[in-house]
């Protein structure tokens, strides 16, 4: 069970998901399906359902008859705000045209905080979600646990691992669908969420237990980071104290509960 207050639970919802297949969409999926909902899972290559953030081909066909839609969406290119800003005021356009009555944005704790390209596109995405036309929930989570991993087996490749100082709270991702699946099923909120870990942690203790996990004997290598990114990263700014939300399954228990965890 999850840790937030008792929600609506209506049966037979028809929900669009943004990004379906990403790592938040498909874990979102399988549980809003489990719990009795139709589901459908947008993206440019879905056969049943094609759109395009970007140029806003095929969204209001896709929603057509959704009663609640989910962006779990991500661009991490240059074109960012293009799909994830100028991208969200067509999708909520074409939502407000379909008749869908809640949008529910995931977007990342302490976005407004980091002085990095990315992050002001996500705050930028927040705002367009506040100032439009459909009723609205946004959840902001802290990193998951399968990002602070892919993190760490790529940075591994270099036979080191050179890691700033970087304090963090990272929630499994199956947990943070189940919490996004509960605000779907909610009304809207009409305010931001903050979703984080069970506990405060940082980056060179989560390498520490992925190398303890993985048998790996990769030199761990502390990595100054300089300027205002590095005293915001430093100070917590992708973690909140006080959330409203909060995970249970600590990074080395999901480490350990990995179907290709070490024996």
């Amino acid at each position: 069970m999850s840790q937030s207050a008792p929600l609506l639970s209506p049966t037979g919802m028809r929900i669009a998901i943004i990004g379906g297949t990403g790592t938040l969409g498909r874990p979102l999926t399988e549980e809003l399906r489990a719990r009795g909902h139709q589901v459908r899972v947008l993206s440019r290559g879905s056969a049943e359902y094609p759109v395009d953030l970007r140029t806003g081909v095929g969204l209001i066909e896709a929603l057509t008859g959704c009663e609640a839609v989910v962006d779990a969406s991500n661009d991490r290119t240059r074109k960012a705000e293009r799909t994830l800003v100028a991208g969200n005021r067509l999708l909520l356009e074409a939502e407000r045209r379909a008749g869908v009555g809640h949008h529910v944005c995931v977007s990342i704790v302490g976005c407004e905080r980091v002085p990095l390209a990315y992050f002001r596109v996500k705050v930028a995405q927040e705002q367009v979600v506040e100032q439009g036309p459909v009723p609205w929930t946004i959840l902001r989570a802290t990193q998951f646990h399968e990002l602070v991993t892919d993190t760490l087996e790529s940075t591994a490749r270099l036979r080191l691992l050179p890691l700033p100082r970087v304090r963090l709270r990272p929630i499994a991702c199956a947990e943070a669908a189940t919490y996004a699946a509960d605000l779907v099923e909610a009304p809207p909120a009409l305010r931001r969420i903050d979703l984080v870990g069970p506990r405060p942690t940082d980056l060179h203790e989560l390498a520490r237990a992925w190398r303890t996990a993985t048998g790996r004997r990769v030199p761990l290598l502390r990595l100054p980071l300089p300027g205002s990114l590095g005293r915001a990263l430093r100070a917590g700014a992708l973690s909140v104290d006080h959330p409203e939300l909060r995970g249970t399954q600590a990074y080395e228990q999901w480490l350990r509960a990995r179907p290709d965890a070490a024996a």
